[in-house]
């Protein structure tokens, strides 16, 4: 039973991540909801629609923490991307408000470094968790909920394939501040450096997904299981879009970032966006998402389980908001006890994250 006084503030929640979200906590009955973020007529306008609450704040006002206490907010849920070179200023000013935090960040720095905030949270008696998102939120339950059909996991393969449907260039930019660059990736138990958006491999999604091809894609992931999940040997995450035009021209911008010939790609976010919209008749509304797992089983004999996702008519871009919109509930409901700062794992269940997607065309399956 969600408390009627629970007020939720979503920062940017007139984006494409904040837009979700503020309409998914609106039918839930007694959730108070205020739309926030530096326009104030854009948030107005979503008000408006959903039937919240709009407020103008700026994750770098200096009274941020003074606004959220004024609101009256108990949950502050940051979409206000993208994260990568974000301090903690907007978690800090909720901590200070007495405000439970969560962020959808994929920046891998900046969700594993949350924990330096672990103390003060708990001295206010208050959640901070970043990377509520299918990543690492959607991906570990799913390997927490398979992990004891293991005697030993050698190997986790995961990744997701989106629709045609465009990101905002917030999040686009996000994604190509690493592509052609190198970060480090688990493999063989140690540590090797791999290049954003290389590394091409299919993986064959049952239809009417069917095959799609995949590249290498920095997230907290990469950094979080191999200490979630001791012995394992090979962490891999790869990522990619269903037109190929869109997956391969990625896959060569890649290299010229990597030879030297462009020094990154993120100042061409705003071209590349135009340039993916054009083509978005031609994508088929369909994106999906796997984990891979092999090892040795409870007999002692090899195991390898594939969990998969497949999202229809470009439902695909609801997954990553539904994390926050779960644990809001949670919260509010009281069925959340965990203080202190952490990346979103062990937080919720599967059946948790997929209760939030009833009503969209998702189907899931494990073989």
């Amino acid at each position: 039973m969600v408390s009627k006084d629970f007020k939720v503030v979503v920062l940017g929640g007139y984006g494409n991540f904040g837009s979700v979200i503020v309409n998914r906590l609106c039918s839930i009955v007694g959730m108070q909801v205020w739309v926030a973020g530096r326009d104030l007529a854009k948030a107005e306008r979503l008000a408006a629609e959903a039937g919240c609450h709009a407020a103008r704040l700026d994750g770098n006002q200096a009274d941020l923490a003074e606004r959220l206490i004024e609101l009256g907010t108990n949950l502050l849920i940051s979409t206000a991307g993208p994260f990568q070179g974000q301090d903690y200023r907007v978690a800090q000013a909720a901590i200070a408000a007495g405000a439970h935090y969560l962020d959808l960040a994929d920046a891998r720095e900046f969700a594993c470094g949350i924990g330096a905030l672990d103390q003060a949270a708990r001295q206010a008696g208050v959640l901070v968790s970043s990377g509520v998102s299918s990543v690492p939120a959607l991906s570990a339950a799913v390997i927490d909920q398979v992990l004891p059909r293991f005697s030993r996991l050698d190997s986790i393969w995961h990744g997701i394939s989106s629709s045609e449907k465009t990101p905002g260039v917030s999040t686009l930019a996000a994604v190509l501040n690493y592509c052609g660059k190198p970060f480090r990736q688990w493999r063989d138990g140690q540590w090797r450096e791999v290049y954003g958006w290389q590394d091409l491999a299919a993986h064959d999604f049952p239809a009417p997904l069917g095959r799609r091809w995949l590249g290498n894609c920095d997230i907290p992931d990469l950094e979080l299981f191999p200490a979630r999940y001791p012995g394992v040997r090979d962490v891999r995450f790869s990522a990619g879009v269903g037109l190929r035009v869109t997956q391969f021209g990625t896959w060569l911008l890649s290299w010229l970032v990597r030879g030297g010939l462009l020094r990154s790609g993120v100042p061409l976010a705003g071209l590349l966006h135009r340039g993916a919209v054009l083509v978005e008749p031609f994508g088929d509304r369909l994106s999906g998402m796997f984990v891979n797992l092999q090892g040795q089983g409870a007999d002692g004999q090899p195991l390898s389980l594939c969990w998969e996702l497949i999202a229809r008519d470009n439902h695909g871009p609801n997954i990553p908001c539904m994390a926050a919109v779960a644990l809001a509930r949670k919260l509010a409901a009281g069925n959340l006890e965990q203080r202190g700062a952490m990346p979103c794992m062990g937080l919720l269940s599967v059946d948790e994250y997929l209760a939030e997607l009833e009503g969209l065309q998702i189907e899931v399956g494990l073989g």
